[in-house]
């Protein structure tokens, strides 16, 4: 260990073996055990502090009922082969700076030059080694979001994360950035936090896509000063299982906005949790998902905490899954407005269409209020293809395929309609209707 270099305590280990009654000790005991010091390394201390605290989850716990924690609990991934197949990345084509991680760790020869005009960028293995503002960011806004909901993979996340992203956002970012997961190791167990600071009305937009891992944890702190704007879009390949647990932490100051979305193709057993503070007056956030899921082993779980702290805020939460073949799709969704946050405005809706009858939805909303001047509304349902819409598609000679690929892009109009970028929300319109029209093909 490097001098000056500090170790995270894991518990002891007697024989090189962990003990089967204690899952935290064993996770753990898969994990790197030393962090390098830093910046970070107080943060990561309480971090671990926090978990041992709380423990792991179990499937009792109130947010994890529709979820079966065990493959994130387990003390390793089970391996996966590295050539997954799939489809052809999504933003490959477009102008934008690409942050590359391979197997959790930035690589700096297949990533492009991170010197931006209106953006500082650095891998997070390389900040923490410095000064400035990462040491009061690191952890901070994951602390905050542990309460009144624990998150224990989160803490996990930010105690061992082995690299990421460090973003200071100082102006308008000239072009994208994308942060591309690759892998190389079939039993890779990734840990990855990103941290975003966008200053007094910067923009950026934050691109994701790829492979992540056997296993993969990802964290995203963003702190958004007044005026600021994010537009975020993660875009998972299809055809590629995965086991992944994904954070999105994010605090919104007045006249700033936040924009989430998520396109989930396939995957195995994922778990999405977004936690926003609209902490100013007029702040905004808009968090959407579309989620095409097929077979018994796809199960995927968006949980969505919004609080709303100041006044006059907006949120928007639009979730959407097509689901087939005994695919199971779960959102958990809340908006807590705080006392003295008159004038919010906050909707949510959550809905799925089933493709068969082995498949299932589950759907849990809440609002939880503290002030009489409001506008909240929520919202699920669970369907089925409208016979008639698909009949009247039929009697004007569109074949049966066709008019289901069509129905199901209709379906999910809502939730691309929050993708705020022309260019990108066409891009991946179109990325789904491929996908829809070659698995109709497949299936007829």
């Amino acid at each position: 260990m490097p001098e000056g270099a500090s170790a995270i305590q894991t518990p002891s280990v007697e024989g090189g073996r962990m003990p089967a009654a204690d899952p935290l000790a064993a996770r753990l005991g898969a994990a790197s055990p030393a962090t390098p010091a830093g910046v970070t390394a107080p943060a990561r201390a309480e971090a671990l502090a926090r978990l041992r605290a709380m423990g792991l989850p179990r499937p009792r716990d109130e947010y994890w009922r529709y979820t079966d924690p065990a493959p994130f609990n387990a003390p390793a991934p089970q391996a996966r082969p590295v050539d997954e197949g799939g489809d052809t990345p999504l933003f490959s084509d477009m102008d934008r700076l690409r942050l590359v991680f391979i197997d959790g760790r930035f690589d700096a020869a297949a990533s492009d030059d991170p010197a931006m005009a209106g953006a500082e960028i650095a891998p997070l293995s390389q900040a923490e080694a410095g000064s400035g503002w990462l040491g009061a960011a690191y952890g901070a806004l994951e602390a905050a979001g542990q309460r009144p909901v624990s998150r224990p993979f989160a803490a996990l996340n930010t105690a061992l994360a082995t690299d990421g992203a460090v973003i200071h956002v100082t102006g308008r970012a000239e072009r994208p950035v994308e942060i591309i997961y690759r892998r190389s190791d079939p039993a890779a167990d990734v840990v990855c936090h990103h941290v975003l600071r966008l200053e007094k009305g910067a923009e950026l937009t934050l691109l994701e896509s790829g492979l992540m891992g056997a296993r993969g944890n990802v964290v995203i702190e963003a702190d958004l000063a007044p005026g600021a704007r994010l537009h975020h879009i993660a875009a998972h390949r299809a055809g590629a299982p995965r086991i992944s647990t994904v954070h999105l932490f994010a605090r919104v100051a007045e006249r700033a906005a936040l924009k989430s979305f998520a396109l989930d193709l396939d995957g195995a057993h994922i778990r999405s949790e977004t936690v926003v503070d609209l902490a100013g007056d007029d702040a905004l956030a808009h968090v959407a998902a579309a989620v095409l899921g097929q077979g018994t082993g796809f199960h995927q779980d968006d949980t969505v905490f919004i609080t709303h702290g100041a006044l006059r805020g907006e949120s928007r939460q639009v979730f959407k899954k097509v689901l087939k073949d005994g695919a199971t799709g779960v959102f958990q969704g809340k908006i807590l407005v705080r006392p003295g946050a008159q004038k919010t405005d906050g909707y949510q809706i959550s809905q799925a269409l089933l493709l068969d009858e082995a498949s299932q939805f589950l759907a849990k909303p809440e609002l939880e209020i503290y002030a009489d001047d409001v506008k909240c509304s929520h919202g699920s349902t669970t369907g089925a293809i409208d016979d008639t819409a698909l009949f009247y598609l039929r009697s004007r000679g569109v074949p049966r395929e066709r008019a289901v690929v069509l129905l199901v892009l209709s379906f999910l109009a809502d939730a691309l309609d929050e993708i705020e970028d022309q260019d990108l929300r066409a891009r991946i319109t179109e990325r789904l209707e491929q996908w829809l029209t070659q698995r109709a093909g497949d299936a007829g």
